[in-house]
């Protein structure tokens, strides 16, 4: 649930002191947490040298990396332990909201909260006064959202341009120095047997269904069928719930039948235009906006807060989270002769969201963080009406670095040997 409907937004400032993040660091805490809520148990950082050279030289950095699972900003506690700094990160307000001590965690380890549903024009000048002071490098995810698609961009976000290249502008006024970007690659690469593990998980996804498992075993071939099988219930099942019965056919038109469908529906019940060919995730960011400004709406006539039922408002914001959710199971991910290890782990923790509504972080993974030369960040955008060039540069960078590190994963079909970990 991305809308928080509890309470309205309000921003959350990142903690500047550095007491608490240098001790998160020397106790390790950042090491536990991810061994024992994300199985993320190792790491390899690539080229963190570039990264300490533009400290070094006193720029305001910005760092993007890709994102692929919730892990992400934690393990970039490791790049920052190498180098010696502390980060301050963007984070969606909805994780401020999950529990007490997350939240103070959260704001210890230097995050501030941005409203995704609106212009959170206080998120935006908290980044830009972070890399014009060049207090700390800022960690700004560009893609937005995670989907657990580790091998795919997502398309890129310009509000992220847009703050490094007004902080720029306004750091090259203060007192000539520069913002840099540096494209952080990461890469997810599956340490224990991905056979066995998605043999196991599979088997609880069939008595959740309330099939009768198959006994099959650790076959690549059998895994990849039961996989789609499990896939296509659940599809089937949301079909059922939204719009009354199951469809045939293959999954790829169900699915975006099923997504225009719920899109369409809440579209409609607060006005907004239902383009078919307009992007998805901008389509879920404008009824989300409508749900939150409808719910929280004032008396038009007093101006005095309203208690409404959420139910109907939940509805609609769940309905397009589906939608997104949806969206994040890629065409081509398990295309034969490209089906890794890291893709099978992710297509069923994808599922295992839906089902349980957590995935279930047990696959043991090693991480790969690779730092990428430093972009130096124009002031001036280029001509209008034309692509950012910026936006167009940092894409490049991350899809060249994301395409060499997929190749790093095991091939699931050849059932390529375990490499134990270091």
């Amino acid at each position: 649930m991305t809308v928080i409907l509890d309470r309205p937004y309000t921003f959350v400032p990142p903690h500047r002191g550095n007491l608490w993040p240098t001790a998160i660091q020397k106790l390790r805490l950042i090491d536990r947490h991810l061994r024992k809520r994300e199985a993320v148990i190792d790491y390899e950082l690539r080229h963190a040298d570039r990264f300490a050279e533009s400290l070094a030289a006193g720029h305001g950095i910005l760092l993007a990396p890709n994102h692929c699972r919730y892990a992400d900003p934690i393990v970039l506690g490791w790049l920052s332990r190498e180098v010696g700094t502390h980060l301050f990160a963007m984070a969606s307000w909805h994780l401020f909201n999950t529990n007490s001590f997350e939240a103070f965690a959260l704001r210890r380890m230097g995050a501030f909260s941005v409203n995704r549903e609106g212009n959170d024009r206080q998120a935006i000048e908290t980044a830009i006064d972070t890399l014009v002071s060049a207090e700390r490098p800022l960690v700004l995810f560009p893609e937005g959202t995670t989907n657990r698609t580790n091998d795919l961009l997502k398309p890129l976000l310009e509000g992220v341009s847009f703050i490094a290249r007004t902080a720029a502008k306004k750091r090259a006024k203060a007192n000539g120095g520069k913002v840099v970007m540096h494209p952080i690659g990461l890469k997810y690469l599956c340490i224990g047997d991905a056979w066995e593990w998605a043999d196991e998980k599979l088997r609880e996804l069939e008595l959740a269904l309330s099939w009768q498992p198959r006994q099959t075993g650790t076959d690549p071939q059998s895994i990849l069928k039961r996989l789609f099988r499990v896939s296509e219930a659940y599809l089937a099942l949301k079909e059922i719930e939204h719009v009354g019965q199951a469809s045939s056919g293959d999954l790829r038109p169900r699915r975006d039948a099923l997504i225009q469908f719920l899109l369409a529906r809440s579209e409609g019940r607060y006005g907004l235009a239902s383009p078919r060919d307009a992007c998805v995730r901008e389509r879920v960011r404008k009824v989300r906006t409508a749900v939150a400004a409808a719910y929280f709406a004032p008396d038009p006539e007093t101006g005095k807060p309203v208690t409404r039922d959420p139910a109907e408002y939940l509805d609609d914001s769940s309905a397009v989270d589906l939608a997104q959710f949806l969206l994040s199971f890629p065409d081509k991910y398990l295309t034969p002769g490209e089906i890794t290890d890291t893709r099978i782990v992710e297509t069923i923790q994808r599922i295992q969201e839906a089902i349980y509504g957590e995935a279930k972080e047990t696959m043991p993974m090693s991480v790969v963080i690779e730092v990428d030369h430093a972009i130096e960040v124009p002031t001036e955008r280029g001509p209008r009406g034309e692509p950012d060039p910026l936006l167009c540069h940092l894409d490049a960078r991350l899809r060249t670095m994301i395409d060499a590190l997929s190749k790093e994963a095991r091939d699931f079909e050849r059932r390529d040997p375990v490499v134990p970990s270091r």
